[in-house]
């Protein structure tokens, strides 16, 4: 790569393929699964969406350490050939046939979702409450090695906890979705989140500053987001089933979009750890609000 220019447009292609890779993949789920099996096998493709940004800066980083910093990108090269080929030999067309897309249907799609209080709730609401943990993935280094003064092989250890009670409310929202009606799933989940969020506000607030005081409240919180994240997601792609393609991507944008924002806010403060429970608190209230007025809006013109 001769400059770093050239990197940053080399990672930006790359990036749209792995967006689009995401989007598909969700629309091939609802396009194959009524809403209610859909919510049942969308947890593993949320799954990837939180692990995925938490787990990549450990493996680059054991991969760096061990190999050097070009076998990353070695190692991009192999996972992309190895998707296009399974997905050129086993992956078949899902979507029933229907006539051409029109030129400007696309943004007529998009239009009449942004315009759709179902899907905006559904969609801010579901970003929320998974990618708000964004904000204390990307402060976690600063919080236990510079306020906490943990050694420097702990740090990537905590993340990991946390996106192990993803996982773990991933595997129970595989069992709670046949048994709960999956918009009010998403409700109780998130405000599961909540309320962790607002125990490690109070803790901090109160001085109570140590690795048990963080990673208790961050697991349940992890685990809140695991079982909202299907749940939230299939609500919002399903609102319209003829435009399921651009609901995905539409939500998937949102998802993206508040990772990003609490990301970057969370470096705004001089108190990582009180920035991130901050964020948290107020994307999980944030989060709350809209998947209350989505029910409100559904029960009213139903």
């Amino acid at each position: 790569m001769p400059d770093v220019h050239s990197l940053i447009v080399a990672r930006l292609l790359q990036a749209l393929g792995g967006c689009a890779g995401l989007v598909i993949g969700r629309a091939i789920v609802r396009d194959t699964a009524q809403p209610q099996e859909a919510a049942r096998r969308m947890p593993v493709m949320n799954l990837m969406v939180a692990v995925g940004p938490g787990a990549a800066p450990l493996i680059g980083g054991a991969l760096a350490s061990s190999l050097g910093w070009r076998s990353i990108f070695f190692a991009l090269a192999l996972l992309g050939i190895v998707n296009l080929l399974f997905s050129w030999r086993l992956l078949p067309e899902s979507r029933a046939p229907a006539k051409p897309a029109q030129g400007n249907s696309l943004a007529r799609n998009y239009g009449r979702l942004l315009v759709s209080p179902s899907f905006l709730g559904f969609a801010v609401g579901g970003g929320c409450a998974t990618t708000s943990m964004y904000a204390f993935i990307g402060a976690s280094p600063f919080i236990f090695a510079h306020q906490l003064h943990r050694p420097d092989y702990e740090v990537g250890i905590y993340p990991a906890i946390v996106l192990a009670g993803v996982w773990l409310g991933s595997v129970a929202a595989t069992r709670l979705i046949p048994i709960l009606p999956i918009d009010r799933l998403a409700v109780w989940a998130n405000l599961l989140s909540v309320a962790a969020s607002f125990a490690l506000l109070g803790g901090l607030l109160a001085g109570h500053l140590s690795v048990l005081m963080i990673m208790v409240p961050m697991f349940v919180f992890g685990m809140g987001a695991g079982v909202a994240s299907p749940a939230a997601m299939t609500q919002a792609i399903s609102v319209n089933p003829q435009v399921i393609g651009s609901a995905s991507g539409l939500y998937g944008f949102a998802q993206m979009g508040v990772g990003a924002i609490c990301t970057a806010l969370v470096g705004m403060g001089s108190n990582p750890a009180l920035t991130a429970a901050l964020i948290l608190v107020s994307a999980g209230v944030i989060g709350q609000t809209a998947f209350w007025l989505a029910l409100r809006y559904r029960t009213r013109t139903s």
